[in-house]
């Protein structure tokens, strides 16, 4: 399931990353998304998310939150 069909709220662990770009994928890591984090979607709105990630939140779009396998 990726993670744009997540429920608000409920913590998933993330198996993969589905992106296909090494930079993309550095810069994910970069922010503690990894195989094995925990990660929670906090809201969706207008196409895109916040997701928790750690200590931090941030906004992804959907293109990249399909690309998040849970």
């Amino acid at each position: 399931m990726s993670l744009w069909n997540a429920h608000e709220g409920k913590a998933y662990t993330i198996r993969q990353l589905n992106t296909n770009d090494a930079e993309l994928d550095a810069f994910l890591f970069s922010l503690g998304c990894y195989a094995g984090e925990p990660i929670t979607v906090v809201s969706r709105r207008w196409g895109s998310c916040v997701v928790a990630i750690k200590d931090g939140r941030y906004n992804i779009d959907r293109q990249l939150a399909e690309a998040i396998r849970i």
